[in-house]
């Protein structure tokens, strides 16, 4: 049995897809897994790369599934979109991942932690308290 190297995760609210594949990129395995389900098929995978877009969930999952000792990726969704073949949908998503991560070139995003996140939405708060103090902003909420 092929040994898999990247396994590219499409999030979803409840079902996930993920698609498995050697070094050399032919496929292992397709899978659609629960919610419930995902720490419990990663725990049982051999330590591999795990790839998946880059959103705000997939950096609760990246720091689950990077606990059990895989080298988690998150790649920006305008670089995946090239490699979706056919028609959208979860397994094909799943599918242009995990190409998309095998490329010796793709830009990958930091798995952030949650002191990172909260604090990016801070910064956010306080850039709108800014923008809501402005002398445009004043003079037109108070017409």
């Amino acid at each position: 049995m092929k040994k898999v190297s990247t396994i590219g995760l499409d999030l979803a609210k409840n079902v996930f897809q993920a698609h498995g594949a050697d070094a050399s990129g032919a496929v292992i395995f397709r899978k659609k897994l629960r919610r419930a389900q995902v720490l419990e098929f990663f725990a049982t995978q051999p330590a591999c790369t795990v790839a998946m877009e880059a959103c705000g969930g997939s950096h609760f999952w990246g720091r689950e599934i990077g606990n059990y000792g895989h080298r988690v990726r998150l790649i920006p969704p305008a670089y995946v979109k090239p490699f979706v073949k056919r028609q959208k949908n979860d397994a094909a998503d799943a599918e242009a991942i995990c190409e998309a991560a095998q490329r010796p070139t793709m830009r990958f995003v930091a798995v952030k932690s949650d002191v990172d996140l909260h604090l990016y939405g801070a910064h956010e708060v306080k850039g709108c308290f800014w923008v809501c103090n402005s002398p445009l902003f004043l003079a037109v909420a108070t017409a």
